[in-house]
């Protein structure tokens, strides 16, 4: 019997990728999306991340097909930038609606499924902004600070039922979701570092991993015998996150301010 993977973004970029790889290792693949498409082989699935009666009728309809789930790709998310003082409030919430109660929608609706079969994995796509704030990103390192947090807190709630959690930090990759961010130019007349920093980040983004890359990261941690609670996709993002923690703040928020000024 084949393992049964849902991929949430499964349209494009990290998650049109990850949904190949677990296709060619023998998984029944249903890509949740917006679009509802994905790579040829993978059922689709349409529903805005967003609403949750949307997202559980839909997990719901896997299970009714397949009578299990074994594995969730937490993967659809978003980004925008600017200073915090001139970000929409609608912008705040919705790349937290998103990013964050996204991924806690399908959890939700994932558990009871996995809970009754006694088995099944949850991936949740953070990143390296998580532990590394970055300035003019704040709502975006917060909602991934967020991902991060709940799948650790969640990560020892579910593991008596035989479910295995852990999120996957990656670093800069070049996907369509450097094109597709809302950039907020107001205040740029005060906060005159907005567009170097976010045009420096971006570059960085054009030249990153490849999804690919970045969906062998997640695969391996949807795979992998007895997963870590973190995985960290890139060499360099690696080193990044181990200096952060020992570092004082001081002095990593100083070097993460000449990275972006």
């Amino acid at each position: 019997m084949k393992a049964v993977a849902i991929v949430t973004g499964a349209s494009s970029g990290i998650g049109l990728a990850v949904s190949k790889q677990l296709l060619s290792r023998g998984y029944t693949v249903y890509g949740l999306s917006r679009r509802g498409t994905s790579a040829e082989g993978v059922i689709p699935l349409a529903a805005e991340i967003t609403d949750e009666d949307a997202v559980k009728a839909a997990i719901d309809s896997v299970f009714e097909k397949e009578g299990r789930i074994d594995l969730l790709i937490n993967n659809a998310g978003m980004g925008i930038s600017g200073p915090v003082e001139f970000t929409e409030t609608e912008d705040m919430k919705r790349i937290m609606d998103v990013n964050f109660y996204g991924q806690v929608y399908c959890a939700k609706a994932v558990l009871p499924h996995m809970r009754a079969q006694g088995s099944g994995r949850i991936v949740c796509t953070s990143s390296v902004a998580a532990p590394i704030a970055i300035p003019y990103q704040a709502f975006y390192s917060t909602s991934k600070a967020s991902v991060s947090a709940m799948a650790l807190a969640l990560r020892n709630e579910v593991k008596p039922f035989g479910i295995d959690v852990c999120a996957v930090m990656p670093g800069d990759a070049s996907t369509g979701f450097t094109d597709a961010r809302k950039k907020q130019s107001a205040g740029d007349a005060i906060y005159t570092h907005n567009q170097s920093a976010v045009a420096a980040m971006e570059k960085d983004e054009r030249g990153g991993m490849t999804p690919d890359d970045v969906a062998a990261v997640i695969v391996k941690a949807a795979t992998v015998k007895n997963p870590k609670p973190l995985f960290t996709a890139g060499a360099k993002y690696k080193v990044f996150v181990v200096l952060f923690k020992i570092l004082p703040y001081r002095l990593a928020y100083w070097i993460v301010g000449k990275m972006y000024s």
